[in-house]
């Protein structure tokens, strides 16, 4: 198994074929249009915030009241649109750079209330990466290789560093089922609190049952973060990444959590979708004949 990150990651030398520069393309714009979306969400909900309750990220540093009592945030999420649609078309090569310094201030204002969020995170990386790719590259290609292997960089980086703040905080009995019993129950009280009732799912049900169960679910999970790290490598990429999705599905099915954007981007990484699209024009092309 080759080791060398670089050509495991952005494969800088590899020969390029349609297939992986349509593949490229579309991963690009899944990370254009989810930062659009998320400039918008975040600058509406923004509308509803008067003050700064506590300072996150970029507030901890600076004062952004100022995006608080007005319309602000609109304004920056149609800016942020605009940039990325010009990063998308290389109509500016510091596009993607400004863009990613104005979802910084969006986020900010957005969880000045306290709450922080987690399903953002990968697409935010990917803005990053793409603005880093257009500042180090002037060819095209290797500055959508380089946004894509950045992004699976930080896949790998993001899992792996979430298994040791657990490990660092709880140690090895983390994986404790009486952990995940906890936590289902503490959702269900949220869930009673907005809806007025709870219904779990079988799933829910079945680990609140068994403790072997529960503790199962934890250490599947443990585990498939504990080696995020090989997506790395060409070899055991889409085998880490459906185990990463499939601690997403468990996520959800026992504690209501959905990372939405997440899920997607990691379904773009988790299927050989250059040589599927190669093996879909070929078999056109072959038809046309």
């Amino acid at each position: 198994m080759n080791l060398n990150l670089s050509d495991n990651l952005f494969g800088f030398h590899d020969a390029d074929s349609r297939g992986q520069r349509i593949y490229r393309g579309a991963f690009e714009l899944f990370i254009v249009i989810a930062t659009c979306y998320l400039a918008w969400k975040w600058g509406r909900y923004t509308l509803r915030i008067g003050d700064v309750v506590l300072p996150l990220g970029l507030a901890r540093y600076l004062d952004i009241s100022f995006m608080h009592g007005n319309n602000l945030p609109l304004w920056n999420a149609g800016l942020i649109t605009l940039l990325t649609a010009y990063g998308f078309s290389r109509l500016g090569r510091w596009s993607y750079s400004l863009a990613f310094v104005l979802l910084l201030f969006q986020y900010a204002a957005r969880f000045s209330l306290g709450e922080i969020p987690h399903s953002a995170n990968l697409v935010g990386i990917g803005l990053l990466g793409y603005a880093l790719g257009d500042i180090a590259y002037s060819a095209h290609a290797s500055r959508s290789k380089f946004g894509l292997g950045f992004s699976i960089f930080f896949v790998g980086l993001t899992y792996t560093f979430s298994a040791w703040s657990k490990l660092i905080a709880s140690g090895w009995r983390w994986p404790d089922g009486r952990h995940l019993w906890m936590w289902i129950n503490e959702k269900a009280v949220d869930e009673i609190a907005r809806s007025g009732f709870v219904e779990l799912n079988w799933i829910q049900e079945w680990a609140l049952e068994n403790m072997v169960i529960a503790t199962l679910f934890l250490a599947f999970g443990l585990v498939t973060e504990l080696f995020a790290w090989l997506v790395w490598f060409k070899k055991c990429r889409y085998y880490v990444i459906w185990a990463i999705l499939g601690l997403h599905i468990g996520i959800w099915l026992t504690m209501d959590i959905l990372f939405q954007l997440s899920m997607i981007e990691l379904l773009l990484l988790a299927l050989p979708w250059p040589a599927i699209i190669d093996r879909v024009l070929k078999t056109s092309q072959t038809d046309q004949i």
